[in-house]
């Protein structure tokens, strides 16, 4: 058994999940630990991994903490235990040799903080996968892309982004991170909740001088929105709010002029969601630019804590709405490769 690494399931009321899509873990990761994070379940997970998965250690969680605390308080209780975190969604089926061309990376590349595999749908084992694909980026607004996924835009995998090269941010469904420097910066923010919380920690600790790879000799497959329909309105309203909860955090230079740009970009959308006809999206836009309002004074202590003077995060310097809708651009071959620096 190898104790340098622990794989890190969280689950909230995931029993279908994980009987669908643990024992490929379990088969594949036969040296490895496996620990079920609860966060509350009231389905009957915990008695179902108790009856059906004796080998699995699980973490009981008094409450629902969501994605960003959950994995908090259950990885405070494992501090010190392991070298590397393999932080795992429970809606992903791993494929043979997945962990060790990660670890490799991490043993052999000092400087790197955590990598993660190629992602692929599960549904459409051809294609890439919304979260994370190919590794993250983000650009100019801190909008999110991906290798392979640009907004809804999905590619297929034919080898064309199997290299490794820097990206912004790791994938939070599929993540091998070094256990001290997780600890080092106190883990996710845990007021995300949900979504773009490992984008936050990686700027962040790209601030602080640490890389970020993807690893493509590992795959996995990821069925998405497992906790989350993509069309859910609560998942929308997370996304805009902790963009822009990311942005005011860990923006260089001045804040109000970027903010304020971010906020009518996110206007526009909001007004696209309405033509659509998806008027509660709409207001899930709304709602989430009047929370910002609400922790705004929250969000700027959190930035004054964080060195904002100077960048040093790899990023597109680019606009990614532009590139996609105005130029066509809609796959990251054809994105001007000397904008990402």
């Amino acid at each position: 058994m190898d104790t340098s690494l622990a794989i890190v399931i969280l689950n909230y009321n995931g029993k279908h999940h994980l009987e669908r899509y643990l024992p490929s873990v379990l088969q594949y990761s036969k040296n490895n630990p496996v620990y079920i994070a609860d966060n509350a379940s009231t389905d009957d997970s915990i008695s179902f991994i108790q009856e059906h998965f004796t080998d699995v250690h699980i973490i009981e969680q008094k409450r629902n903490f969501g994605f960003a605390g959950g994995y908090n308080v259950a990885l405070e209780q494992l501090n010190g235990q392991f070298d590397y975190y393999l932080l795992l969604n429970s809606d992903v089926e791993v494929s043979e040799n997945w962990i060790e061309p990660l670890k490799v990376f991490l043993d052999t590349h000092e400087n790197t903080a955590a990598c993660q595999p190629k992602i692929k749908s599960w549904l459409n084992k051809d294609s890439f996968e919304h979260a994370g694909a190919a590794g993250g980026f983000v650009d100019l607004h801190y909008f999110p892309f991906c290798r392979g996924r640009i907004f809804d835009t999905l590619e297929k995998d034919g080898g064309q982004h199997d290299y490794e090269i820097p990206v912004t941010w790791t994938s939070g469904a599929a993540m091998l991170i070094r256990a001290n420097i997780f600890h080092q910066v106190r883990g996710f923010d845990s007021d995300f909740f949900a979504h773009m919380e490992e984008i936050d920690l990686c700027i962040r600790l790209g601030n602080l001088g640490f890389d970020f790879y993807c690893v493509p000799e590992s795959t996995v497959y990821h069925l998405g929105g497992g906790t989350l329909d993509y069309d859910s309105p609560k998942k929308v309203y997370l996304n805009f709010r902790n963009s822009l909860f990311m942005l005011m955090k860990n923006h260089a230079g001045l804040l109000f002029p970027s903010l304020f740009i971010r906020m009518c970009l996110d206007g526009i959308a909001g007004i696209k969601f309405l033509l659509s006809g998806k008027f509660q999206l709409t207001w899930m836009v709304f709602l989430a630019h009047m929370n910002l309002y609400a922790q705004f004074g929250r969000f700027y202590k959190k930035r004054r804590k964080i060195n904002t003077k100077e960048r040093k995060f790899y990023r597109y310097n680019g606009r990614i709405i532009w590139d996609f809708y105005f130029l066509k651009n809609k796959v990251y071959s054809k994105l001007n490769k000397r904008k990402f620096n």
